[in-house]
C-alpha cells in the first residue's frame, strides 16, 4: 500500500489492505477478544475492503482519509459515516460521536465479560479545521475540498485538541466506571508528526516530512497492573511495534506466515529490559524522501539534498555531520539501499496531495531527481 500515497479510494484500483492478511485485530479475534473500530478505517473502500474483511467484528465510523466534523462527509460532499457497512446519518460533531460510541462499547463488552480490542481513529486534529461551534465553517465548505488552505488557527487547532482531549478523559473514566481500568491496556498515539498549526518543539518540521517533527509522535501506554506509572522510556520505538506486544499481552503470537515487522516492547515495559538499538527506515514520494535511523544516527535525504543527524544530541537537526563523519554517512546510505532493495520498487506516480513527485519539486521551485539507488557521497 505504500506505492499510493494517500490510499486512493478508487475500487477499480484494488489498492487496500488485503482481507487475508493476518492483522492486530483478526489474530486477537482469534485469541477470544471482540474487535471494534471506531473511526478512520481508510485502508481500502468497499466491496473489496472493509474493516470486517480485516478482522473488526464491529465498525462505526468513515472510510475515507477525512472527513467534515459536522455534515460527516469527505472530498466534494460524499457522505462517508457508516454502521458497519450501512451509510449512516447522524447529527453532532465526530469527535464526540466516536466518544459517545467508544463510551458505549466499553460498557457492553464489559457487562458481557468480554475481553475486547477497540480501535478508537479519532479525526481529530486532522484537517478541515473545524472546532466545536464551528458549524459555520462546515457550511463555507459545502462544496469544496476539505483541505481549506485559507482556513484555520492556532487557536481553532487548541480547541480541536481540547474536544479530543475530553473525550479520551471520557474513554478513561468508562474503563473505571466499569471497573476494568487495572486491567486494561490504553495507548494513546499518532499516526504522524504535527499537522500545520501544531508546534512541534525541540524538532523541526512537520506531516508529510521526514524530518524528526514529521516521524515523532506522541506515544503513552497505561496498564496498571503491569506497568509502572509516570516512567519515560528511552526506546525508540514505531507503530509497527504495538503488533507483537500486543499479542503477547494477550498471549498469543504474529501468524507464522506473516512475522511481525516490529518489535516487542513488553520485556523493556513490564520488566525493565534495557533499551535495543533499532533500524528504522523511510522513503517518502513527496520531494523523493529518504531516511534511516540507526541509534542515534539519521541519514536523511530530500530531494539532491543529503544530511546525517545526531538526533538525540541534536533533534532540530540542524548539524549536517555527513563530512565530519563520513563513515557513519556512508554506513547508513549503505544501509538504507539495502534495506530498499528488499522493497516493492516505487511507482513514479501518486505522490502527496495531487502532485507526482516531479510536480511537487516543480511546484516549490526544486530540482526533481530520479528513481535510483542513493550514490552515497554528493
Amino acid at each position: 500500500m505504500g506505492l499510493e500515497e494517500p490510499i486512493s479510494a478508487r475500487t477499480e484500483k484494488g489498492i487496500g489492505l488485503p482481507p487475508e492478511h493476518p492483522t492486530l485485530p483478526s489474530l486477537l479475534r482469534k485469541a477470544g477478544y471482540g474487535t471494534t473500530l471506531i473511526g478512520k478505517w481508510h485502508l481500502g473502500a468497499l466491496p473489496l475492503f472493509s474493516p470486517h474483511k480485516s478482522g473488526y467484528e464491529h465498525f462505526f465510523g468513515y472510510r475515507s482519509g477525512s472527513l467534515d466534523y459536522y455534515r460527516h462527509t469527505t472530498g466534494i460532499d460524499v457522505p462517508d459515516l457508516w454502521e458497519e457497512d450501512r451509510q449512516v446519518s447522524q447529527e453532532g460533531y465526530s469527535t464526540d460521536l466516536f466518544g459517545d460510541r467508544a463510551v458505549r462499547v466499553i460498557g457492553d463488552y464489559a457487562r458481557a465479560g468480554q475481553s475486547f480490542f477497540l480501535s478508537l481513529h479519532f479525526n481529530a486534529p486532522h484537517w478541515p479545521w473545524e472546532a466545536p461551534g464551528d458549524q459555520a465553517e462546515s457550511e463555507r465548505l459545502r462544496g469544496r475540498s476539505l483541505n481549506h488552505w485559507d482556513g484555520g488557527s492556532q487557536e481553532t487547532y487548541r480547541r480541536m485538541i481540547a474536544a479530543l482531549d475530553s473525550q479520551v478523559g471520557r474513554v478513561l473514566q468508562a474503563l473505571e466506571d466499569n471497573g476494568i481500568a487495572r486491567d486494561t491496556i490504553v495507548i494513546f498515539t499518532s499516526d504522524n508528526g504535527g499537522e500545520r498549526f501544531s508546534d512541534t518543539w525541540p524538532f523541526s518540521g512537520k506531516k508529510t516530512e521526514l524530518l524528526e517533527g514529521g516521524l515523532r509522535i506522541p506515544a503513552i501506554i497505561s496498564w496498571p497492573a503491569r506497568i509502572p506509572a509516570a516512567r519515560v522510556s528511552e526506546q525508540v520505538t514505531a507503530n509497527m511495534d504495538w503488533l507483537p506486544t500486543l499479542l503477547a499481552a494477550a498471549g498469543t503470537a504474529p501468524d507464522p506466515a506473516y512475522p511481525a515487522d516490529g518489535m516487542n516492547l513488553l520485556p523493556h515495559l513490564t520488566e525493565g529490559a534495557g533499551v535495543v538499538e533499532r533500524k528504522l527506515f523511510w522513503r517518502y514520494k513527496a520531494l523523493w524522501q529518504r531516511a534511516a535511523r540507526i541509534g542515534d544516527w539519521k541519514y536523511l535525504r530530500i530531494l539532491d539534498n543529503t544530511f546525517l543527524f545526531n538526533v538525540v544530541e541534536d533533534p532540530l537537526e540542524r548539524a549536517n555531520q555527513k563530512e565530519r563523519r563520513k563513515d557513519i554517512y556512508e554506513r547508513l546510505v549503505a544501509e538504507w539501499n539495502a534495506w530498499n532493495a528488499t522493497m516493492l520498487p516505487e511507482t513514479p506516480t501518486s505522490a502527496t496531495g495531487n502532485f507526482t513527485g516531479a510536480e511537487m519539486a516543480d511546484h516549490l521551485g526544486m530540482k526533481p531527481v530520479t528513481l535510483e539507488p542513493d550514490p552515497g557521497l554528493r
